[in-house]
């Protein structure tokens, strides 16, 4: 910032979590999330041809573990050349046909789209969506009106400059001619959007574009693994064990962590400052600001220089991108997943935490990065599930598979040369998965209104321990656990070697937390660390009491079949025999969103009462009840009659309703003595 008049906002709560919403009606709420968005993604950069893609489709199914997104990154490209497949890799009429055989399959495909456009190199060389652009006039420029030409993965590139009046219909035009040569996506993954360049200013201008060929990563071959995997000691593969013996290399006192450096400060005003440079820059990790990135003085439609409206360049993308999406997929709701945001960015699109590492601190430090978007009203978010730059290895997988499956976006992504590490690759890693997967499959009604909370009023679906528990200071440094809404708490394994995890239970001994798997009441240790059992594939899950959370009875293989099975409710009473809870339903699909159905749940002195009210008629009936914290019951009612089948498990005080058959569609009163 060189100057202006500044505008200041001051949100006065006086919640956390009121702050964030109230600075969402200013910058606008995020965006509706189709439901199959909150299923599991995979990706990885070196899927080389569609051989790949069918393959591990069929090896998820084989291995149960649910694949709900295919994605692929920039193999897909014919040249690295968006808007384009490989002839030979991934041939249009193929591609489609496998593409419509997920969809028959209820499931979905996503490409990626970098921010650098190829040009044409010569004049035999034929790329409409460049030739597009130059003649309506929407890419960035250099001051004497030139294109501006940088460098990314198909040698010399132009940028599209958001403001021009022409780059919606030029970027839609692009998107349905790729849909139309078999591209039939569901979502868009925008990368690289910062934007990134590979060389410093208009390094194309008067060049010979012939001459720099498009970047290879033949041959590449990654021998990073995550601390306390020692690859000279036992190979490749990763494995927890070789030969029935631990891999694990790191000491006992080891604290496996890699530290993170911060930055030395600048010199400011110093005579040594380039004077190409802007004044008051930032300390940019790379040098000066126009390394690595599009430069300051490019200019953009309407005299606007890169200086003034650089930091917008991935929000104006994204917003277009959608806009886009609404018009090739008319009705739906549009799925997006980005890599540079900036305020608003919400509105139009979710977010991934970046090129991470495969490393046990990049695990630790995506829960912060999760937690940090929230404010930003960024809430789809997750990170690269496994880490992307390095190699991963059984044990880190298995943990990570674990814990993104309660953030919100959840994908498994890797990089060029690095191992395979597809969940279904260990017996480990594929146990966790389908463990994981199952509760966050179950748990979909629930983060679902969650985020319809989100979009209609800005409250954040994951928080921080303190947003729900203000008065209790030894909460405010927590960042190794998070609430997903107010109700679940998650506490993962983020150290190698470990078989325990300690965690700290928030409320002071005021609040009884269950176990999401067993529904044991913890016995936890008042205003401190609880340690916890953490066997491999085990991630630690509990539930608040004082809650009520509509389910999926039978997560199934793909959100469409989980979302056509029956609901179940999950009670979970307070010592003074209390609940409450809501759930938002609607089609999971439409946009803009059509009717709905709002449901309310509240349990007091041992009745349960469930109010609906709504233009959306739910199918799915509820099928099982269970109510934790109940003294023994004599007699279990519904409005239709005594209930026969119910069963009391004394030593977790549970009561479970089955085959209730209750249509949500109506009131209905649960009484229990």
């Amino acid at each position: 910032m060189i100057g202006g008049i500044l505008d200041f906002y001051f949100f006065s709560g006086p919640t956390d979590a009121e702050v964030i919403a109230q600075y969402g009606s200013v910058i606008g709420y995020p965006m509706w999330q189709p439901a199959w968005g909150f299923g599991f993604h995979l990706c990885r950069w070196g899927y080389h041809n569609l051989s790949d893609d069918k393959e591990n489709v069929a090896q998820m199914r084989a291995a149960g573990v649910p694949l709900e997104v295919q994605w692929n990154d920039i193999d897909l490209y014919h040249a690295y050349r968006d808007f384009t497949t490989d002839p030979v890799s991934f041939p249009g009429d193929e591609l489609r046909a496998f593409i419509q055989e997920l969809a028959a399959n209820h499931q979905h495909y996503i490409p990626i789209v970098d921010a650098g456009i190829a040009v044409t190199v010569n004049s035999t060389d034929v790329y409409d969506p460049f030739t597009r652009g130059v003649e309506e006039d929407v890419w960035i420029k250099n001051p004497d009106g030139s294109l501006y030409l940088g460098q990314v993965w198909p040698g010399y590139t132009v940028f599209a400059d958001w403001f021009s009046e022409n780059i919606l219909s030029v970027w839609t035009e692009g998107l349905k001619n790729w849909t139309d040569m078999g591209v039939e996506f569901s979502g868009i993954w925008l990368d690289m959007n910062e934007p990134s360049s590979f060389c410093s200013y208009s390094c194309g201008s008067g060049a010979n574009y012939s001459a720099l060929a498009p970047l290879s990563m033949a041959g590449t071959v990654i021998t990073a693994y995550p601390e306390c995997y020692n690859y000279t000691i036992w190979g490749p593969s990763g494995n927890i064990t070789i030969n029935g013996t631990s891999t694990y290399s790191c000491a006992a006192d080891s604290t496996a962590e890699t530290g993170i450096e911060s930055r030395s400060v600048g010199v400011g005003g110093a005579q040594s400052v380039d004077p190409g440079s802007p004044p008051y820059a930032i300390h940019n990790g790379f040098g000066v600001l126009s390394a690595h990135s599009v430069a300051t003085n490019a200019t953009h439609y309407g005299g606007y220089t890169e200086l003034d409206v650089h930091n917008m360049f991935g929000l104006l993308e994204e917003k277009t991108t959608n806009l886009a999406i609404q018009s090739i997929l008319p009705g739906k709701r549009p799925f997006l997943i980005s890599r540079s945001t900036f305020p608003s960015a919400g509105k139009w699109t979710g977010h991934w935490l970046g090129d991470n590492y495969s490393k046990w601190q990049y695990m630790y430090l995506s829960i912060q990065g999760v937690l940090q978007f929230q404010i930003y009203q960024i809430p789809m978010v997750g990170a690269d599930t496994c880490g992307f730059i390095g190699n991963t290895d059984e044990e880190l997988c298995n943990r990570w598979m674990q814990l993104s499956a309660f953030t919100p976006f959840y994908r498994n992504h890797n990089h060029y040369g690095a191992i395979p590490q597809e969940p279904y690759r260990w017996t480990s890693v594929a146990n966790a998965s389908r463990i994981a997967i199952a509760a966050r499959y179950a748990l979909l009604p629930y983060w679902y209104t969650l985020f319809a909370n989100a979009s209609m009023a800005g409250v954040p679906p994951v928080r921080a321990l303190f947003y729900e528990f203000p008065d209790e200071p030894e909460l405010f440094t927590v960042d190794r656990q998070w609430l997903i809404g107010s109700d679940i708490l998650v506490t993962p394994v983020l150290t190698p070697g470990a078989t325990t995890v300690d965690g700290i239970f928030p409320g002071r001994g005021s609040v009884i937390w269950r176990d999401w798997y067993t529904h044991a009441v913890v016995n936890a240790t008042t205003g401190g660390s609880t340690t916890l059992d953490a066997p491999i594939s085990h991630i630690n899950v509990h539930v608040r009491d004082n809650s009520a959370l509509l389910l999926h009875q039978e997560p199934g293989y793909t959100i469409y079949e989980t979302r056509e099975g029956p609901y179940a409710l999950l009670v979970s009473l307070n010592a003074a025999g209390t609940a409450f809870g809501t759930a938002y339903v609607d089609d999971g699909i439409s946009f803009p969103p059509g009717p709905s159905r709002s449901l309310t749940f509240q349990a007091a002195e041992g009745v349960l009462k469930i109010e609906s009210d709504g233009g959306y008629e739910m199918q799915q009936k509820l099928e099982t009840i269970t109510v934790l914290g109940v003294q023994k019951p004599t007699q279990v009612t519904l409005e239709t009659g005594t209930v026969e089948e119910w069963t009391y498990e004394e030593t977790i005080e549970e009561l479970v309703v089955s085959n209730a058959c209750v249509d949500l569609n109506g009131q209905v009163t649960l009484t229990w003595k």
